[in-house]
């Protein structure tokens, strides 16, 4: 898979400790001079790939973190990630209604104050695809490379997203700005958000390491804030939820969307999206739950029996307790609220891990290859039946249940574009 404005070879993946079984090591050193990547993204600034090695344990020891799911053994080329050879079980087309989304502005909250628009992805595509093994570590993986590298081309073939506007990182790479260390994961994610416009569409995915660390602003429900773990945390530090909202979610401009899926322990809430849907389409607990009272329970009860109205009016309860005077912009800091439309879809929720699997002899993460799976056997998914039918792949081996979280109350019958 060549990187934007690059050419070079494909490499092998399915790095373990000791580098036995066709696993690669870090590199030797920087390639030779290439062109910079395509999309406006900012090459300038990047270090030697010899900066550091790769880490030699488990993240720094505190509250909670959390390297579960089974790294399991064995290994192929990420090329081998064929299309399933089945529909996945429960999967009815036209069950969900299937409704498509119109851009058209929507408004609730006190006084109509809060606004947001849903993009008809008919604008400009862009990809950021992250997958990290650790090779070398303690806590290697195996299916993380692949899973960038699967998605990436799950995307160019089924949904014209083109190879020059993508950037994807992994930590088997000759070229040390395709590296995913801190530095180029957060500068890359800022090349995925910046020019974008409405109706643009941009998809955000993440296979690696994820974690809990004690949140200190007050806008998680548990104390944490969830991480995740570049190749070189124990030189630059993990990533936190709130910084990643700030880069990917709070720029954005109504009208455009965002997908992001993250194949990782704890990362139910990674994107600190304020509500949060069930299997059964409920609206479950948007963040300010605890300031809520009674307001978020009619909100339950309304969204269940249809009345999108009594939702939004429920919820203009909620958000007049959980603020002062009503303000949208005290709203919108306290809610983590976007004009956006903005979609996660996480491995499990923030107090699961995240399985490292094998399907069909390739080594992949549980929920990049179910994503995939439902996705190639019926494109045509609502909201709902996506996360329906993604759980059921699930649950034939694992555990962990996947979340489905937005910046905006969502209809789950929607039809899912990306």
């Amino acid at each position: 898979m060549s990187y934007p404005g690059q050419q070079h070879n494909s490499y092998g993946h399915h790095g373990s400790s000791g580098g036995g079984g066709g696993g690669y090591g870090p590199p030797s050193g920087p390639p030779p001079q290439q062109g910079g990547y395509g999309g406006g993204y900012d090459s300038s600034g990047y270090g030697s790939s010899g900066d550091y090695g790769p880490p030699s344990g488990p993240p720094p020891t505190g509250p909670r973190p959390d390297f579960g799911g089974s790294h399991s053994n064995g290994g192929s080329q990420y090329s081998s990630y064929g299309p399933p050879s089945g529909p996945p079980p429960g999967s009815h087309p036209g069950e969900y209604g299937h409704s498509v989304p119109t851009n058209q502005m929507h408004s609730y909250g006190p006084n109509d104050q809060l606004q947001y628009q849903l993009s008809d992805c008919s604008g400009k595509r862009k990809a950021l695809c992250i997958g990290i093994n650790y090779i070398g570590s303690k806590n290697a993986l195996r299916g993380c490379i692949n899973d960038a590298h699967a998605i990436s081309a799950y995307l160019q073939d089924r949904h014209g997203y083109k190879k020059d506007d993508m950037v994807i990182l992994t930590d088997d790479s000759r070229d040390p700005r395709s590296i995913p260390t801190k530095e180029n994961i957060l500068r890359a994610m800022q090349w995925l958000v910046s020019g974008a416009q409405t109706n643009d569409t941009l998809f955000l995915h993440y296979s690696g390491h994820g974690g809990q660390t004690r949140d200190l602003d007050g806008d998680e429900d548990d104390g944490f804030d969830e991480t995740i773990y570049p190749v070189d945390f124990e030189q630059a530090g993990n990533i936190v939820d709130d910084q990643i909202h700030d880069i990917v979610v709070r720029p954005l401009m109504p009208g455009v969307r965002l997908t992001a899926l993250f194949d990782s322990c704890h990362s139910g809430s990674i994107l600190d999206l304020p509500y949060l849907y069930s299997t059964k389409g409920l609206l479950k607990e948007p963040n300010l739950a605890k300031d809520a009272g009674m307001g978020l329970m009619g909100a339950v009860t309304s969204y269940s029996r249809g009345d999108l109205m009594g939702v939004f009016n429920s919820l203009n309860s909620v958000y007049k307790k959980a603020t002062t005077g009503g303000r949208a912009n005290e709203i919108t800091r306290r809610t983590k609220f976007s004009p956006a439309d903005v979609i996660q879809l996480s491995g499990c929720k923030d107090d699961q891990t995240s399985a490292d699997a094998v399907e069909g002899g390739t080594n992949t993460g549980a929920m990049s290859y179910s994503f995939i799976e439902v996705m190639s056997q019926n494109p045509n998914q609502s909201y709902i039946s996506l996360l329906n039918n993604m759980r059921q792949v699930m649950a034939r081996k694992y555990t962990q249940r996947p979340q489905l979280s937005c910046s905006h109350p969502l209809d789950m019958n929607l039809h899912f574009m990306i």
